[in-house]
């Protein structure tokens, strides 16, 4: 299927069913769609990205299912994150989408203004910057609330995302999608075209899949692929993620990391089937028999030992080592911004 058809399926979906949510105001795209062409195919391993603006988040999560034979994820976000311009030019989650005009649907008047102040500031030197420090402190605040009593698949979670926004700054300052499965391609990328690779090495290394073989890598994504397919049939109570962890998203996880693999990058594949494993553990812990966690468990601390966080000194240890890089991050993100060529001031 072409991104045409697919966005035309997510509009379909926002007219019938989104636009009936309680406090709609609106929607757009969002995510690795969003800079693709209509007659551009669709990867198997890509859902499209709606969000939806309401005046408060639904309780659950609707995130990923299937609509006219596309795999769609929508997200629900309150309108104080965009009661102001300033606000959606300094969150770099946010400001991102309205860079271009994504908006499906807008029948309160709302995020069009916001589209067209953002669309005229986005690349401007001081907001870019904000961005920057957006992420740089979302990963201070991360690292800084690590709570050590949590199940373990709860503390990895809490070092990895923290770990791993590391290259949503530097995507950020480069002005790129900070997207979620693929950053570490697309940072790798990024470093490249500004002569930065060294720089490549050290995240890994914060990640602690720099010395992983594509071997390692293949191993632990069978052992995921076991694991995910039974927390995918145990589930029932319901995460945010639940979504994520479904018939329906598997291709995204685990042929999507497959595909990695196989095409060299198999360092690239490493945070998001780690991050998947976690999560996997959290649903299996809540809702799969003590011997199926048991005889699972392993599989996911040998993940975690190639990590090289294996202990809880080991871990605490790497929690530092991130937080001591930031100034060396944020050096890198503005030697990005002072040579990109469409960043003014």
């Amino acid at each position: 299927m072409n991104i045409g058809s697919a966005r035309q399926a997510a509009v379909n979906w926002v007219m019938s069913h989104g636009s009936q949510c309680p406090g709609y105001l609106g929607a757009y795209f969002s995510g690795s769609t969003v800079p693709l062409p209509d007659n551009a195919m669709l990867p198997p391993a890509s859902d499209v990205d709606i969000v939806l603006v309401t005046q408060e988040v639904p309780s659950i999560k609707l995130g990923k299912f299937r609509y006219q034979n596309v795999l769609l994820e929508v997200t629900y976000l309150p309108w104080d994150l965009f009661d102001s311009v300033e606000k959606v030019l300094t969150n770099y989650h946010l400001a991102g989408s309205f860079r271009t005009n994504t908006i499906i649907a807008d029948p309160y008047s709302r995020l069009y203004p916001i589209y067209q102040q953002v669309s005229q500031h986005y690349a401007q030197k001081s907001w870019v910057e904000k961005r920057c420090k957006n992420a740089l402190h979302k990963i201070e605040a991360g690292l800084q609330s690590i709570d050590m009593t949590l199940p373990l698949y709860d503390r990895i979670t809490a070092l990895l995302f923290p770990a791993a926004i590391t290259t949503h700054v530097l995507l950020t300052a480069a002005l790129q999608n900070p997207t979620v499965r693929l950053r570490y391609l697309r940072v790798r990328e990024v470093l490249a075209q500004y002569n930065q690779l060294p720089v490549y090495t050290e995240l890994l290394q914060l990640l602690g899949c720099d010395q992983m073989t594509a071997e390692q890598v293949r191993q632990h994504l069978e052992q995921l692929e076991i694991t995910f397919d039974t927390a995918a049939d145990v589930s029932s109570t319901p995460f945010f993620f639940s979504s994520d962890i479904t018939v329906s998203a598997r291709p995204i996880v685990i042929e999507g990391s497959r595909e990695l693999i196989e095409s060299g990058n198999h360092l690239e594949a490493v945070f998001w089937i780690a991050a998947t494993f976690a999560r996997c553990h959290k649903i299996l812990d809540a809702d799969a028999s003590p011997e199926t966690k048991q005889s699972l468990a392993p599989a996911f601390q040998a993940l975690i030992n190639d990590l090289g966080i294996g202990t809880p000194e080991a871990y605490l240890n790497r929690a530092g080592q991130i937080l001591n890089y930031l100034p060396a991050l944020s050096k890198t993100a503005d030697d990005i911004i002072n040579a990109h060529p469409q960043i003014w001031s």
